[in-house]
């Protein structure tokens, strides 16, 4: 296999070029730069690592657990690692198990009830501690030839009840700043981390709140590389200086999904989860990928952060991805 670039790589896998740089951050995967070309490669076993951390993350399993996996020559540890996650599932398994046949008896009580123009009383009925407690749980069995079409389809039932929200953002200005070329996010991250330090924000507005968002998307450019926006919100009346940009952002209506970083491939989770919505549907701008669609990610706590020089201080990096709606048919 010849070598691939970061766009390629990001193509063939469905895996975000942020995604990648991420791994290549926590030694799951590597780059390497080539004597006769201008950006960084991946080679047949970086691809192949790869190619391994996809079907170890279908299998539900964190980033902290595939690096112990994949660097555990003793296999000792990663071993308990899969009987801890076994653990999990056989409680998962046996809670679902409770959920479906509850339902499946209060559906047959409910048909039963219809027939005989009887009123159904949840409450003074057996009521549904005793239904419960009257169920024996059936054996659980598995087939043993999964193949990958059979996990993306486990995947995609477990994921439909995702925690969305629907949130109406207000109209704020917002000191900005833009950059396309090689790792655009951490470009526009230490310029915009600058401003907060220099600036002061967080004494002056300590509700400041970032936004991001790829502009424009990767694959649209031809030389592989992708640009991307950071927004900081700020006072009405603040001066912005160069290279940052003051702006002014309308508000809006959006379907949001928190992750934890890096878990950007939730964005297909989130877009069909509005899709496939019976109260809302996209509301897309009309620049379209050059500046993602009008979407955003909101990284939680990253003023405060940025303001105390990101010290470890136990907070979890999260994102809300937000995807613009609007109520459906309107």
């Amino acid at each position: 296999m010849e070598n691939l670039t970061i766009s390629q790589v990001s193509r063939m896998y469905g895996v975000t070029p942020r995604m990648l740089r991420h791994y290549e951050k926590l030694g799951l995967i590597r780059a390497k730069r080539r004597e006769d070309y201008a950006y960084w490669v991946y080679d047949e076993e970086a691809v192949q690592r790869l190619q391994q951390i996809i079907i170890l993350r279908k299998l539900r399993l964190s980033l902290k657990e595939i690096a112990l996996l994949l660097g555990d020559p003793g296999q000792k540890e990663s071993l308990w690692v899969l009987q801890d996650k076994l653990t999990e599932l056989d409680n998962e398994i046996v809670s679902l198990t409770l959920i479906h046949r509850l339902l499946k008896h209060l559906a047959e009580c409910l048909e039963e009830s219809r027939e005989h123009q009887i009123r159904l009383d949840l409450l003074k009925d057996a009521g549904l501690a005793e239904i419960a407690s009257s169920l024996t749980f059936p054996k659980t069995t598995i087939k043993e030839d999964i193949d990958m079409e059979d996990l993306n389809r486990a995947g995609e039932i477990l994921d439909r009840t995702l925690p969305v929200r629907i949130l109406q953002l207000p109209p704020f200005t917002v000191a900005s700043y833009h950059f396309v070329g090689e790792n655009p996010e951490e470009a526009v991250g230490d310029v915009v981390t600058r401003f907060v330090q220099e600036s002061g924000l967080y004494e002056k507005k300590p509700d400041a709140r970032m936004f991001g968002f790829n502009h424009p998307n990767p694959g649209i450019l031809e030389n592989g590389i992708h640009g991307y926006e950071d927004w900081v919100t700020i006072p009405e009346d603040m001066e912005v200086m160069a290279p940052m940009e003051k702006k002014k952002f309308s508000g809006g209506l959006y379907a949001v999904l928190t992750i934890a970083f890096p878990e950007f491939h939730l964005w297909e989770k989130l877009t069909k989860w509005v899709n496939e919505s019976r109260d809302f549907e996209p509301d897309y701008s009309g620049l379209g990928e050059e500046i993602m669609g009008g979407c955003l990610e909101e990284h939680l706590n990253w003023v405060y952060a940025a303001h105390n020089g990101w010290k470890e201080d136990g907070l979890p990096g999260q994102i809300d991805l937000m995807l613009p709606v609007k109520p459906r048919g309107k």
